[in-house]
């Protein structure tokens, strides 16, 4: 073998693995960007988890965390006004609601959620009432916080 001819093998094996090597290059600066890219998105998912955990810590830490939402607080402030009880579109109504199948039904569903946690009564099927304990007691606590009535009661309940 002479020496040109080992030179030019030399030169080709050569090129052949500089083309490996750019590819290569090429292959970690794209997953490079793709690891940053997932490394940010589980940030992000970790931060959501944590601030999920926190929010449902303090919904479900209230004193009664059946009613701690807006919407539930909502309906519990219609049905104080009203002790002879209502029915799911005559809430959706006060609550300035269009009384429309979904908003009926979601409003239902959440009266029925209620009365199995009984904060509410169905003596009669569709009609609701608080229970006598809580209408004692809500309307002390009507009382003692008028003013977060009125902004609860402001403020449009989206079923």
């Amino acid at each position: 073998m002479n020496l040109p001819t080992v030179l030019d093998l030399i030169a080709g094996r050569e090129a052949t693995t500089r083309h490996t090597a750019d590819r290569l290059r090429e292959q970690i600066t794209t997953l490079t960007a793709e690891l940053a890219h997932t490394e940010r998105e589980l940030a992000d998912l970790a931060t959501t988890r944590t601030t999920l955990r926190g929010l449902a810590a303090a919904e479900f830490t209230a004193d009664d965390p059946t009613i701690a939402s807006g919407p539930y607080q909502q309906i519990l402030h219609v049905l104080t006004t009203e002790p002879a009880g209502m029915r799911a579109k005559g809430i959706c109504l006060a609550l300035d609601v269009e009384p429309l199948p979904k908003h009926v039904e979601s409003t239902r569903a959440k009266l029925k959620r209620m009365v199995n946690r009984h904060v509410l009564t169905e003596d009669e099927p569709g009609a609701f009432t608080l229970t006598p304990k809580r209408t004692q007691s809500s309307e002390t606590t009507r009382r003692a916080s008028q003013p977060l009535d009125v902004k609860l009661h402001s403020t449009r309940y989206a079923a």
